[in-house]
């Protein structure tokens, strides 16, 4: 019999899609799985699907604490030697365990990670699968997560002794959960690996996105994940030149999604950038752009195209 695989499923009034979630993983091919449902309060009708599935799941029903909370109990509960992570509205492929667990005895690695893909749903009620996300091999999987690179959670799976050596998840941040998690996970001396294929499915739903939802918030928390970091860094003297540039791209990052929101938490990001990484150059897809940086510098440069930005947003506006 294989080593037992937990799949982690925190559920918060998703009704339209738990069951689909929880389906996926019934029909996965790996034999030995566990699935942990933790209803983080629902008050939809999530909790009598819950419980319609008897003895083939584990779950349990808390007060709305967040989704993390609810993952911190899942791995309280479960038993297996490797973990999985999904969303209740997301769903994975029946092979993907399988291969993913083969992948991390085959390569003697604590992580792995997959490509992925969104399935959009239409406000007329149809729904597509976008194209496929290649998540790419990543040398330094650090300075990737650093600089803001992503994967989405369905698509990776780690081995239990990985998950327990991190800080787990942090119950306090609201948004970029994820990105917090993984970066603890790798900093505690995680292997990391990618391996080709697309077994997971990212749902994408309505106008409103995590970061459109609340701005103030989203920035916020990517801030105290940087933060976090870049504290740890300099604890084990480990913040070097490469990964203070990759923290200056996730700065910058931040500054142009603050832009139009609040002006000062702009030049906030900016400042932080160029603190981090005072040699700081944006490989901006504007041809423009990097010709006047290379000529008047990245400051000077930012200046002119934020000034072109704002007049471009006020003609926008008026005209519309």
């Amino acid at each position: 019999m294989p080593k037992k695989a937990s799949v982690i499923i925190p559920c918060f009034n998703a009704e339209r899609w738990l069951k689909e979630a929880i389906d996926s993983c019934l029909n996965q091919t790996y034999s030995n799985l566990e699935i942990i449902v933790i209803d983080d309060g629902s008050t939809d009708n999530s909790l009598e699907i819950i419980k319609s599935y008897g003895k083939q799941i584990t779950w349990r029903s808390y007060p709305h604490l967040g989704g993390n909370y609810a993952r911190n109990r899942g791995l309280e509960l479960c038993q297996g030697e490797y973990i999985q992570y999904l969303d209740a509205d997301d769903y994975i492929l029946p092979e993907k365990i399988e291969r993913q667990v083969n992948f991390l005895e085959t390569t003697g690695a604590d992580v792995v990670y997959g490509d992925w893909r969104y399935q959009r749903h239409l406000p007329n009620g149809s729904s597509f699968l976008d194209k496929i996300r290649i998540s790419e091999n990543q040398p330094d999987i650090l300075a990737a997560l650093l600089a803001n690179w992503w994967v989405a959670l369905a698509a990776l799976i780690y081995k239990r002794n990985a998950v327990e050596k991190s800080e787990g998840w942090d119950e306090t941040l609201l948004t970029a959960q994820d990105r917090d998690f993984f970066l603890s996970v790798v900093m505690n001396g995680a292997k990391v690996v990618y391996q080709p294929g697309c077994y997971s499915i990212y749902r994408r739903y309505g106008a409103v996105t995590v970061s459109t939802s609340s701005k103030g918030r989203w920035l916020k928390s990517h801030h105290l994940v940087l933060q976090k970091v870049e504290q740890k860094l300099l604890q084990k003297n480990q913040l070097s030149p490469v990964y203070r540039q990759a923290l200056a791209t996730s700065y910058f990052e931040l500054a142009r999604e603050a832009l139009f929101f609040d002006y000062a938490q702009y030049l906030m990001f900016l400042e932080a950038t160029l603190v981090m990484f005072p040699e700081f150059r944006t490989n901006s897809k504007r041809k423009l752009y990097r010709v006047l940086q290379n000529m008047i510098g990245f400051r000077q440069a930012e200046r002119i195209a934020c000034g072109i930005l704002f007049v471009k947003k006020f003609f926008n506006s008026s005209f519309a």
